[in-house]
């Protein structure tokens, strides 16, 4: 949807480019900003001895 020039495709690229967008996003925040983010604000238990 993004990339063609058929008929209509005028009236379909703003939201293919929304959903692009979102699509690449989402994966960021899931796969680098998340695991992150819980490793920085995760409580570390030390082992009882």
């Amino acid at each position: 949807l993004l990339l063609s020039t058929g008929t209509g495709s005028e009236v379909q690229r703003p939201l293919a480019t929304v959903v692009v967008g979102g699509l690449i996003t989402s994966t960021i925040l899931t796969l680098l900003v998340i695991p992150a983010l819980y490793k920085w604000f995760a409580v570390k238990v030390e082992p009882e001895i």
